[in-house]
Parts: structure tokens; C-alpha cells; sequence
């Protein structure tokens, strides 16, 4: 006879702390996808049942649920986590037990891991692009600051090393503030940024500590027609919690948003309202989030169970219809084929892409080698992207 016992998934996202507007999204990103398995039956007839925790936003609870979702509740692969650090504590884990992890969050890149799927930006596909566009527009000059942890610190390296390729290229400052900051925290930020005047300010500033960056900005009257916040992490859930219009200007670089004009994301963004309402903020890592778990869902209609060693080689080398386009899981690094974009910030709290990939982007973490390519053809001369 079949097997007709439920298929039990880990998550792991943040209802809660620092982090918990992009977690929530990330959350209902997951079990968006769940929900659209279950209707089309499941996987060989078989529900997929996710275990949800909330860490809390702390590296240290990710662990420790980590643990509880393997032993307690007898779970074999673990879809989680936002920030590094907390991807970080998780690993050790997932590694010792043989166990899966899927991460869909943009990170610093540099790191493999046999047990983790990497369904977020890796540098060459956010980090590259964002230099090359912004030193083009605005010149070379460069502010870095950022949330007090792994990617912020890592990812400014980055930066400012991409930056100074550039002619007349100077990283003025990179300074760090709190995970918890205030308007408060970056008073004295804002006055250093008056006396050296960068070209543009980079911004690794994550969860609700962005909206505080974003007004202390405004407030200090500094204008993004001729200074912007370029970032990859502020994306449409920090600016949901902004007053309208504040990051109106500003530049963020990333695989998706929610303005891409395709019938693939606007299926999807139904999908999500019918079950959700207005609850949910979709953003690159609610969308990543969403199609990892559809990937995993294929891979195992394949493989027929969860084990790791038998899971792997349907997941290496495949594909998904994604609102982004159509992305594929690396087979020589676990890391994700996207579609890398440029979106300036409008009245509305939206994106309006001014840059796209014509087609997508291989993952390089380890930045061995990278070109623009077509990247850098102007959204308006486009034509449709290919995959």
C-alpha cells in the first residue's frame, strides 16, 4: 500500500524581534507554497504539514528549534532563516544530522555547504550590479553603514572593494550601529555624512531599525536626486513600516519586486491576497521563500522521501517557474540562477524597475570571476527576458 503519512517541513521564520516584518513575509511566502501543493495533492498524494517556530529574531533560538524540529518532531528538511548570524548558528546543525536547508534570504556570500539550498542573492547578483549602476549615475564617492553583524560587515567589504575599482572611487566611512537603533542612533551619522558629502550611502541597515535610517536621512534634508541610500535590504516591507513617500528616490537592487509585470507574478500575487488579504508585504525574500519550497515539493514527487542523499540529485539542476522568471538550483555550488534588477523607490512605496537581466544570472559567492555582460542595457530598450 502507498504511503499516505503527511510529509512534516520545518520552518523557521521570525514572528517576532528585530526582523519579524520581512520573516512574517517570508513565513506566509512558505506556506503560500504549501497551501498551492496541497490543493494540486499534495506530493504523490501526500500533505505536506509544516512545523513552524518562532524564533524570535535570535540566533541562539534558531538553534535551539533547529534541534527540536529534528529530534522532537522528527523533521529532515528545515526551510529558514533570514539573518546570517542565525544561518550561521543553524548550520552546525543541520551538517552534524545529515539534515536540509533551504535559505532564501540575499547574503555575503563566500560559503558552501552540502546540506543548505542558497535560493537568495549571492554578490555577483545584487552587490555587482548595485556598484556598477549606481558609481555610473552618481559617482564613485562612497558612505557604507550597517546593522552590527556578519552580512552588514561582510557585505560592506564587498562593496567598498567593487566601489574603488571605480575612477575617482573613496570610501569615506563604514560605521555600524545597533540591531535595535533609533532615529537617535544615527544623528551623529547623519551630521559625518553632511561634512564629507559622499556620492551615495550603502546601506546594510536591516529590519526595523531601516525605517529610523530612512527618516533620520529626511530629516537631516539630504535629497537622493543627487545622494542616494542604495541598498539590498531595504525592500517593500521596510518601507511598509515608513511613512509614505519617505524613501521615495532611494535605490535597492535585487531578484524581485512586486512591481515585475509578468503573469507569473501577478498569478502568484493573487494567490497570496486570497489566503493572506492585505496582511503580507511581498518582497525578494517572500518570493524566495515561496519558490524553494515548490522546488523541494518537485524534487520529492522524484525522489519519493525527504532523505538527503536520495532529495539532492533531484533538486541539483532544477527548475521552477518563479515570479521572478525562471531560476535553476546550481549543481556545483547549491546556489540559485536569478534575475538581477535595479528598482528606484516611487511615491507609492513601490519599485520602479529602471534595470534588469536579460536573462539569468549564474551564482558566483565566491566572486572567482564576474561580468556585467547585457546587464547593464536600460530597462527600455529591453527586450523579453530569456532564460
Amino acid at each position: 500500500m502507498a504511503n499516505k503519512d503527511p510529509i512534516r517541513v520545518g520552518i523557521l521564520f521570525s514572528e517576532s524581534g528585530a526582523t519579524s516584518t520581512i520573516g512574517l513575509s517570508q513565513l506566509q511566502g512558505a506556506l503560500l507554497a504549501v497551501d498551492e501543493i496541497n490543493d494540486t495533492g499534495g506530493i504523490d498524494g501526500r500533505e505536506l504539514q509544516p512545523v513552524h517556530y518562532d524564533p524570535e529574531s535570535n540566533p541562539a533560538r534558531y538553534a535551539d528549534l533547529t534541534e527540536r524540529l529534528i529530534h522532537r518532531d522528527g523533521v529532515n528538511v528545515i526551510f529558514g532563516c533570514y539573518m546570517s548570524s542565525s544561518r550561521k548558528a543553524v548550520i552546525p546543525i543541520i551538517e552534524k544530522w545529515n539534515k536540509l536547508l533551504f535559505y532564501p534570504t540575499l547574503y555575503e556570500g563566500f560559503e558552501y555547504s552540502a546540506n543548505v539550498i542558497y535560493t537568495g542573492a549571492a554578490p555577483n547578483q545584487n552587490s555587482v550590479q548595485l556598484a556598477e549602476f549606481i558609481t555610473s549615475n552618481f559617482g564613485a564617492r562612497v558612505y557604507l553603514i550597517g546593522s552590527d553583524y556578519i552580512y552588514p560587515y561582510e557585505s560592506n567589504r564587498i562593496m567598498g572593494e567593487l566601489v574603488l575599482q571605480r575612477q575617482g572611487s573613496e570610501k569615506l566611512a563604514e560605521c555600524y550601529v545597533p540591531l535595535d537603533a533609533t532615529e537617535r542612533d544615527f544623528a551623529d551619522v547623519m551630521l559625518d555624512i553632511r561634512n564629507k558629502r559622499p556620492d551615495f550611502i550603502f546601506s546594510t541597515v536591516v529590519g526595523d531599525s531601516t525605517a529610523a535610517l530612512y527618516r533620520a536621512y529626511a530629516d537631516a534634508g539630504f535629497d537622493p536626486k543627487t545622494m542616494p541610500i542604495a541598498s539590498l535590504t531595504t525592500s517593500e516591507a521596510e518601507i511598509s513600516q515608513m511613512d509614505r513617500g519617505l524613501a521615495a528616490g532611494h535605490y535597492t537592487s535585487a531578484p524581485y519586486f512586486q512591481s515585475i509585470d509578468s503573469d507569473a507574478n501577478r498569478h502568484c500575487l493573487a494567490n497570496l491576497r486570497r489566503r493572506f488579504g492585505d496582511s503580507c508585504v511581498p518582497n525578494l525574500c517572500w518570493e524566495a521563500s515561496y519558490f524553494q519550497m515548490h522546488i523541494f515539493a518537485n524534487a520529492m514527487r522524484h525522489a519519493g522521501n525527504d532523505d538527503i542523499l536520495t532529495l539532492m540529485p533531484y533538486i541539483l539542476g532544477s527548475e521552477f517557474d518563479a515570479p521572478q522568471g525562471r531560476v535553476k538550483i546550481d549543481p556545483t555550488n547549491h546556489h540559485t540562477c536569478l534575475y538581477p534588477r535595479i528598482g528606484r523607490v516611487n511615491s507609492d512605496g513601490q519599485f520602479t524597475i529602471v534595470r534588469q537581466a536579460r536573462r539569468s544570472v549564474y551564482p558566483d559567492p565566491y566572486l572567482v570571476t564576474h561580468s556585467l555582460g547585457d546587464w547593464a542595457a536600460r530597462l527600455d530598450t529591453l527586450d523579453k527576458l530569456e532564460c
